[in-house]
């Protein structure tokens, strides 16, 4: 048995590294006291000037959010169990995860229909 994360799909992943830089990008402009709005000629919003003055909060606040959003994204909730390269459950497809003896119990019959498709008929 083999365990790995299932992918996201592309544009999941894609959002997420964006609010990643996004994130690291406001982060160091907060702490370094930089105002970026003027540069892109757009008012600067309330929101940031009081992260501007409370920097370590807002710095910390801006961190936690958006580690939950890009875990959000990146999650699939995802449970595939293959054997022998045949899928023998997909959370996707039943919409639950299945108890360990359910499981077990369908892992057991798939090996013995492989034991009895490998077995030599009996003379």
């Amino acid at each position: 048995m083999e365990g790995d994360n299932y992918p996201p799909p592309a544009w999941r992943q894609l959002l997420c590294t964006v609010l990643s830089w996004t994130k690291l990008g406001l982060i160091m402009a907060i702490v370094m006291g930089v105002d970026p709005f003027p540069y892109l000629g757009l008012q600067t919003p309330q929101m940031y000037q009081w992260a501007s003055q409370n920097r370590m909060y807002a710095c910390m606040m801006l961190f936690f959010i958006s580690n939950v959003v890009e875990g959000q994204l990146i999650s699939t909730g995802a449970f595939e169990v293959t054997f022998n390269g045949m899928s023998v459950w997909s959370k996707l497809q039943n919409g639950r995860v299945p108890s360990i003896g359910e499981l077990m119990g369908i892992i057991d019959s798939h090996m013995m229909s492989v034991n009895t498709a490998t077995d030599p008929p009996q003379l």
